[in-house]
């Protein structure tokens, strides 16, 4: 049944591809922040035939929100795509999504590498965040229910807070914007955010955390689409496994601190990264959600603690100063 469906959708989405193209022959990049690793500047965006934009109002109902949010998945992507910055070209892929890589500099932080379609003159930025050769650690932190309150852990709260809320009226936790603040001391301990939302919500996640004062960073969010060998997406634990993994992969020589929270088992994909990789994480955090911690988190809490990890949870934060002195030390 499954294998039917998919290769009903397959078809269904790759028609309305074509009418699409046959429709419209305007272009745009929707750009992500990338990323570096020890070699290489690594850019992301998506070419689309426009951007949605929002215009959100605080009185706004439910059902204008719902029709703005609706609007954000109706994307009109572009295969098939020369992508380019300098000398460096890529290919859009099925879904519009595309990766650049180019080898790194010497530029540190955000650093804009302008980014144009094969055949258009327009140049979009694409920003990269470069470390600064003196952050001691780095942050990788959830999204949904560890900074920004969705109720995740409910299927019908989580679309009904997702899908009917707008940009001025989604509730971002003080606790995790201080934490993040005085983790990431301007700027110069990097933090990434990974998350089993969309790519179609990433401008709509960007603008919540700039209006909220959240720390920058890149995100690693999930793909919706449709191909020949996937059926909408990977799932939400191989989807935050593989992300971490990357991340950790490009930062080879900084400790991680990893923020998750207990609505969606974070504890338990937390334990399997820190498996994999020995040494690599100095702490996890974990914020209770209303259910709080069952006996399988507390299983994988008590994983994570065997393995030598330390572990702050409860339904609050902890202190900065508690957490930045285990990320430091040397044992």
């Amino acid at each position: 049944m499954k294998t039917t469906l998919h290769k009903f959708a397959l078809s269904l989405e790759r028609g309305l591809d074509r009418f699409q193209r046959q429709q419209k022959r305007s272009r745009v990049i929707e750009a992500y922040a990338g990323y570096a690793t020890p070699t290489a500047l690594v850019a992301r965006g998506r070419v689309l035939t426009s951007l949605r934009k929002q215009n959100p109002a605080v009185d706004a109902s439910w059902l204008t929100n719902l029709r703005e949010m609706i609007s954000l998945f109706l994307t009109d992507e572009v295969a098939d795509v020369t992508v380019r910055t300098g000398e460096t070209e890529t290919t859009s892929d099925e879904e519009g999504y595309f990766t650049l890589s180019l080898p790194r500099e010497t530029a540190t932080g955000w650093v804009p590498l302008p980014v144009r379609i094969e055949g258009f003159e327009d140049e979009t930025q694409c920003f990269v965040l470069v470390p600064s050769p003196e952050a001691k650690f780095m942050i990788i932190s959830d999204i949904d229910d560890t900074v920004l309150e969705t109720g995740a852990y409910s299927l019908t709260r989580n679309l009904w807070t997702s899908m009917t809320g707008n940009i001025l009226n989604r509730r971002v936790y003080g606790d995790a914007v201080r934490l993040l603040r005085d983790l990431s001391e301007e700027g110069r301990n990097p933090v990434y955010y990974v998350s089993s939302s969309p790519w179609n919500l990433y401008s709509f996640l960007t603008r919540i955390f700039a209006r909220n004062d959240l720390t920058r960073g890149p995100m690693f969010l999930r793909d919706l689409g449709l191909s020949e060998d996937k059926f909408i997406t990977a799932g939400h634990g191989s989807h935050k496994g593989a992300s971490i993994q990357t991340i950790l992969e490009a930062n080879p020589t900084l400790p991680a601190l990893l923020m998750g929270d207990t609505g969606q088992k974070d504890a338990k994909i937390y334990a399997d990264v820190i498996e994999a990789f020995p040494d690599r994480v100095k702490a996890v955090i974990l914020r209770e959600t209303n259910d709080g911690s069952d006996a399988v988190d507390k299983s994988e809490m008590l994983r994570i603690r065997n393995a030598g990890v330390e572990v702050f949870h409860g339904p609050q934060m902890p202190p900065s100063r508690d957490v930045a002195r285990l990320l430091t030390s040397e044992t």
